[in-house]
C-alpha cells in the first residue's frame, strides 16, 4: 500500500498528511487505545540499499533512541518506535503551533526581554538533555517549536550523539553549518558546549534578525574558525551590553571560554534581563539635590513611544527618564527637562518643556536613503514607519556593520531593523551597477517582484529554478540572468524558446516551468544571484549570447544600462540571493 493511501500504521490511525520529505512523510495521527493525538514520522525502508539513505534511516533510530529517554516539558515527547515492511515509524507528541524558523522567516522580530524568556526555556530543555546524557548537535530554529500559547520546546534529534554510544565520534562532521560550533568544523570530538555556541548563534539571531555568519559553507566555516561576528547592539539598538557580553561568551571559538552548562548560560541571560529592566527605567537617588538643578534627559534612558514614567519615591529620588522621539500621537518631538526639588521655602519654576518639530516620515526616509547611498556592494529598500525602520535586500558580509551603523545613525533615536541577506559571492561590481535604478522605499507599483516560486531560498540539486517576476507599472521589456558563485552567468530571459516582448504593466511572468536540464540545479553549488532588469526601451545586454561570466558581462551590462539612461527609457532593476546545495 502507498504511503499516501495509508489509513492506520500499527495500532494508529492515520488522521492527515501533515508534510512530506525526502526521507518519508509525517502524519497527525490518533492513538484509539488512550484517545491522544500524536505526530508519526515516517522514513520508507526500500531505499536503505544505499549508503545515504542508510544513513537515513541510521539517524532516524537515533532520534528515536535520544529523544525517547527524555521527558521534559520543553523537549518534543516520543512515545514509540516501529516498523512494518516499507516503514519506520516513530510516534511523538502533537505540537499545535510552528517553528521559529517559519516566524524568523516571515519576518518576525523579538524584543530583548521576549529572545530571553524565550532562550531560558530553550536552555531548560537543553540542560535537562545532557544531564541525561544526550548532545543534540543541531540547535537551529527549524528545531524550536513554539506551541500555539506560547510554550517552547526543543525538537529533531537525529543527529543527536548519545555519551554511551559510539556512533559520530571524533572525525565526523554534522550538523547545519550557520549553527556549527568550530569544533564541529573541524571534525573533533564534541560535548554539550558545542549546544552551548549553536544556542548562542540562536540567541544572536533572535536579538538582531540576523545570522552571525552566512554565505557558502566554505565561507561560514572560515568565519566561524577566524573571524569574530559584529556585537548584537550593532545590528540592534534595543540590545544591551550585558546580551552582548552573553552572546560573545556562548559564541566563544574555544569550548573552555564558553559557558560550562546550559544552566549557567540561563543565569547569565537573568542576569542580563535585570539589566535589560534597569535600563528601561532609571532612578538616580540624590540625597541632598541642589537646588536649581535641572537634568536634560538622555535619548538611551527613556522611551521612544511618547510616556515618561513617573515612579513614586522619598524625598531626594529624582527620575531620570522622559526623552521621546517620533510620538505617535500629534506626531510631535517633546525633550523632557526634570527639576530637582528645592529645599523648604523655595519656590521653584515649573519645568520648562521645550518642543521641537519632528521631521515628517518623507524627510526621515530621506535621510536614511541618504545615508546608506555611499555604502557599496549593497542593494537596500526597506521600510520607515514611526516606530522605525527596516531594511531589507542584499548586502556585502564585509559592507553589512558599515551599512547599519550609518542607517541606525541617520535616524537615531528611531530603531533600525536589518532584515538583510548577506554574501561573499562575485556579485558587489554588478550590483553596484544596477543600484542606481533600484526602487528605495518606493511604492509596490515601481518595484519587480522578483522571486522563486514558492518564495523558496534554497534549492538541491535536480530542483527546477522556477522564477516569478511581477512587473511595474508601465509596460516593459525584461531580462533576467542567473549569476552562479563561480562567476558564471546564465540567461534565463529572453532566451530562444521565449523571446523578447513587451510585456504590460503590472503582469507577472513566469520563468522555469517547463522542465528543461538548462533549469535544474547542478555543480557548482553556493550562493548564487538572480537579477533581473526592466525597462521601457528594448534591453540588449548581450544578443548573442545565452551564458558569460562576470567579467564579460559587467561591461556590456553598464553600457546597456547607459543606453537606456541616455535615451530616457524608464528602468528599475530587483535581485535576490539563492542557496543551491548538493542533494
Amino acid at each position: 500500500m502507498a504511503e499516501t493511501e495509508l489509513t492506520t500504521l500499527g495500532k494508529y490511525d492515520i488522521i492527515r498528511t501533515l508534510g512530506r520529505g525526502a526521507m518519508g512523510i509525517v502524519y497527525e495521527g490518533f492513538d484509539p487505545i488512550i484517545a491522544r493525538r500524536v505526530a508519526i514520522k515516517t522514513v520508507r525502508l526500500d531505499r536503505v540499499d544505499d549508503s545515504e539513505s542508510a544513513e537515513d534511516l541510521l539517524r532516524f533510530k537515533r532520534e528515536a533512541q535520544a529523544a525517547g529517554r527524555l521527558t521534559h516539558p520543553n523537549i518534543v515527547g516520543v512515545y514509540d518506535y516501529g516498523e512494518t515492511d516499507a516503514l519506520a515509524y516513530i510516534v511523538m507528541e502533537f505540537v499545535e503551533g510552528d517553528t521559529l524558523k517559519s516566524l524568523l522567516d516571515r519576518g518576525e522580530r523579538f524584543t530583548p526581554a521576549h529572545a530571553v524568556s524565550m532562550m531560558e526555556s530553550l536552555l531548560a530543555g537543553l540542560a535537562y538533555s545532557h544531564e541525561h546524557g544526550v548532545i543534540h548537535r543541531d540547535i537551529k530554529p527549524a528545531n524550536v517549536m513554539i506551541t500555539s500559547d506560547g510554550r517552547i520546546k526543543l525538537a529533531d534529534f537525529g543527529v543527536a550523539r548519545i555519551e554511551s554510544s559510539s556512533l559520530t565520534q571524533a572525525g565526523t562532521m554534522i550538523g547545519t553549518p550557520s549553527y556549527m560550533s568550530p569544533e564541529q568544523f573541524m571534525g573533533q570530538t564534541i560535548d554539550r558546549r558545542t549546544d552551548i555556541y549553536s544556542s548562542g548563534v540562536l540567541l544572536y539571531q533572535l536579538l538582531t534578525g540576523e545570522k552571525p555568519f552566512e554565505g557558502s559553507v566554505t565561507a561560514i566555516m572560515h568565519k566561524v574558525l577566524s573571524v569574530e561576528p559584529p556585537v548584537p547592539s550593532a545590528l540592534s539598538v534595543s540590545v544591551t551590553p550585558a546580551l552582548d557580553s552573553v552572546v560573545r561568551r556562548a559564541m566563544a571559538k574555544r569550548p573552555e571560554d564558553r559557558f560550562a552548562t546550559a544552566r549557567d548560560f540561563a543565569a547569565s541571560l537573568r542576569t542580563a534581563e535585570t539589566a535589560i529592566d534597569a535600563d528601561a527605567t532609571r532612578v538616580a537617588p540624590m540625597a541632598h539635590p541642589p537646588a536649581q538643578t535641572a537634568v536634560p534627559v538622555s535619548p538611551a534612558t527613556g522611551t521612544w513611544r511618547g510616556k515618561a514614567a513617573m515612579i513614586g519615591g522619598s524625598v531626594g529620588a529624582l527620575l531620570v527618564a522622559g526623552f521621546v522621539g517620533l510620538a505617535l500621537l500629534g506626531g510631535r518631538s517633546h525633550h523632557g527637562i526634570v527639576t530637582a526639588p528645592k529645599p523648604p521655602g523655595v519656590t521653584a519654576p515649573k519645568p520648562q518643556i521645550a518642543a521641537a518639530p519632528t521631521p515628517s516620515l518623507t524627510v526621515v526616509r530621506a535621510q536614511l536613503a541618504k545615508a546608506i547611498s555611499p555604502v557599496g556592494c549593497t542593494l537596500v529598500d526597506g521600510t520607515v514607519t514611526a516606530e522605525g525602520a527596516t531594511l531589507t535586500g542584499l548586502v556585502g558580509d564585509s559592507e553589512r556593520s558599515t551599512l547599519v551603523q550609518a542607517a541606525a545613525g541617520a535616524i537615531s533615536p528611531l530603531p533600525v531593523a536589518p532584515r538583510l541577506h548577506g554574501f561573499s559571492g562575485p556579485y558587489c561590481d554588478l550590483i553596484d551597477a544596477v543600484r542606481p535604478f533600484a526602487p528605495v522605499f518606493a511604492p509596490d507599483t515601481d518595484r519587480l517582484g522578483l522571486h522563486l516560486a514558492g518564495d523558496v531560498t534554497r534549492l538541491a540539486t535536480g530542483q527546477r529554478i522556477v522564477v516569478t517576476l511581477g512587473l511595474p507599472a508601465f509596460a516593459a521589456y525584461v531580462e533576467v540572468d542567473y549569476i552562479s558563485s563561480s562567476g558564471a552567468i546564465y540567461r534565463l530571459y529572453p532566451n530562444p524558446t521565449m523571446p523578447a516582448a513587451r510585456l504590460a504593466a503590472g503582469s507577472t511572468l513566469v520563468l522555469g516551468k517547463r522542465p528543461a536540464p538548462a533549469w535544474a540545479v547542478g555543480a557548482p553549488y553556493g550562493r548564487d544571484m538572480i537579477l533581473a532588469i526592466a525597462s521601457s526601451a528594448p534591453i540588449d545586454t548581450m544578443p548573442k549570447s545565452q551564458s558569460g561570466t562576470v567579467a564579460t558581462f559587467l561591461p556590456a551590462l553598464k553600457s546597456t544600462l547607459a543606453a537606456l539612461t541616455a535615451s530616457g527609457a524608464n528602468i528599475t532593476t530587483a535581485a535576490i540571493l539563492v542557496d543551491t546545495v548538493k542533494k
